[in-house]
């Protein structure tokens, strides 16, 4: 699988769930808020007439520098928060239009890794010669004062916990297992758990587009990315551009249903990725049917869950990485082959193939260190939404309907939503409709066998947003931007270069 496409993938990938900057020396700066002609809000024009200092980073290329934001924006004097940014600069040729900022979703994934990764050296080159491409990595995440919880052995040990349990003393264990988790949390960044949210991270947002100039926010957000463009689209719908999300999330929903949602959307994958591999000749899963390739698997689970096998490490691979492995090579068909290759070694007691698959999920490097990907991804997402279970009893009741909507996957999915049940601070968020009245015209782009973001969310939030339009890719994977489909990049680049919206219910193959 291409590197770039690989890097692509598992950085959009976590939705609900769940690259360095070396020292620079440097020159620049950019406007302040008043070169926007919007006034900064009240109590803030300290924060919108701040200047950036661009350093060369030591990525060829790209410069970067820090921005500061008030921690707490309802009390901008209680101190700041820094964050970083990292750009390209428009190639050319062509008219610079301004600054094209891109979010890879999460929550948790860094915007600038997959800005210097993938954004900034393969979007359309039409759209890189125009904009600068930009990226600010959210407070929490990467290299913006990040959420920390558990140690390199300590996460290893999460990730193995028991997922499926079978009686009670592994229903204590895991949840025991997510107490723990949060209460690593706490004690290393207990300082900023409450002012991690997606709203918050809007509002930073805000500032930099004054800091870059812009009079309106162009933006290209992916899987949770497209909640934290529509969340700063219905904060300030005046300043709202060009904005294209890209595997939409519904905010309306409650946390159990996008939960129950995305469990139903990863069966799906899995089926396509069955019928696909039932026609195959190296299938580990059979060549018969769909059905029995889903008793194959289940199987597999039972057996990994009873009697892990070796891996080449020190870990072991049991139910709950095997899982997450699987799930891994769901967000992109270019990844199947490999998944067949990894079921198959699985197959005969080598757990390697799988496992590499969970850690590339886990963003988890050969030395056993973790990225923060999966800490801030739960500190977000248990800001933004109450939990979807309070505690072991109230998933026991819900396992059959997670079951209903994934034969495979549902009990897993049911026990992982678990994860907020502990959780230090208190949501502020809460499921509503997002309208951004005044907004100009937004694009919501749904794939229709999308296991992360279903396509109904995409349906949805398009219906919600007053000026949005839905394009549709009929296939599979996360997200449809510059997955191959010149029809969608078509409609997409003629919007983003030309202001133009593809017509609403545009369908692409």
């Amino acid at each position: 699988m291409d590197t770039r496409r690989l890097l692509r993938t598992f950085a959009i990938g976590i939705g609900t769930a769940g690259l360095l900057i070396s020292g620079c020396s440097g020159s620049g700066s950019s406007p302040s808020a008043s070169a926007t002609g919007t006034a900064a809000p009240e109590g803030l024009s300290s924060y919108y007439a701040q200047k950036l200092s661009w350093r060369d980073c030591g990525v060829e290329g790209f410069e970067c520098t820090t921005m500061k934001a008030p921690k707490d924006y309802d009390q901008p004097d209680d101190g700041d928060i820094e964050l970083a940014v990292s750009r390209k600069k428009a190639t050319g040729p062509g008219k610079r239009i301004g600054s094209l900022l891109v979010n890879p979703g999460g929550p948790g994934g860094s915007a600038i890794g997959y800005l210097q990764g993938y954004a900034a050296l393969s979007y359309p080159a039409q759209v890189r010669a125009r904009y600068d491409m930009v990226a600010i990595d959210p407070r929490g995440v990467a290299r913006s004062e990040p959420v920390e919880c558990l140690t390199g052995p300590e996460m290893d040990a999460y990730t193995q916990v028991d997922q499926t349990p079978d009686d009670q003393a592994e229903v204590r264990k895991l949840s025991a297992s997510f107490e723990k988790f949060a209460a690593g949390c706490e004690k290393r960044s207990g300082e900023i758990l409450p002012y991690v949210s997606t709203v918050d991270t809007a509002r930073d947002m805000d500032v930099l587009r004054a800091l870059l100039g812009d009079e309106k926010l162009s933006y290209v957000g992916a899987s949770y990315g497209t909640f934290l463009g529509a969340t700063y689209a219905d904060l300030f719908p005046e300043r709202a551009g060009r904005l294209v999300l890209d595997g939409a999330m519904d905010p309306s929903l409650k946390a159990i249903d996008m939960n129950r949602d995305q469990t139903a959307g990863f069966e799906g994958a899995f089926q396509s990725f069955a019928a696909d591999c039932v026609k195959q000749p190296d299938c580990p899963l059979g060549t018969t049917s769909t059905a029995d390739a889903a008793t194959a698997l289940k199987k597999l689970f039972t057996d990994l869950d009873a009697k892990p096998i070796p891996t080449g490490d020190d870990r072991k691979l049991g139910e709950s990485l095997a899982t997450t492995g699987v799930i891994a090579a769901m967000y992109d068909e270019a990844a199947w082959p490999q998944l067949r290759e990894a079921l198959t070694g699985a197959q005969r007691s080598d757990g390697s193939g799988l496992l590499s698959l969970a850690d590339s999920y886990y963003e988890r490097e050969p030395n056993g260190k973790y990225a923060n990907l999966m800490f801030a991804n739960a500190a977000v997402n248990c800001l933004d939404l109450p939990p979807a279970f309070d505690g072991p009893d109230a998933v026991e009741k819900a396992v059959p309907d997670f079951e209903k909507a994934s034969p495979v996957f549902g009990r897993g999915f049911a026990w992982a939503s678990l994860n907020c049940a502990h959780w230090p601070t208190e949501a502020t968020g809460t499921p509503h409709r997002t309208e951004a009245k005044g907004a100009d015209p937004i694009v919501v782009v749904g794939t229709t066998r999308d296991p992360a973001t279903p396509y109904q969310w995409s349906e949805a939030l398009a219906e919600q947003l007053s000026s949005g339009t839905l394009l549709t890719y009929e296939g599979d994977g996360h997200t449809a931007y510059g997955r191959g489909s010149d029809c969608i990049d078509t409609a997409i680049n003629t919007y983003l270069l030309e202001g133009t919206p593809p017509a609403d219910g545009k369908k692409c193959t």
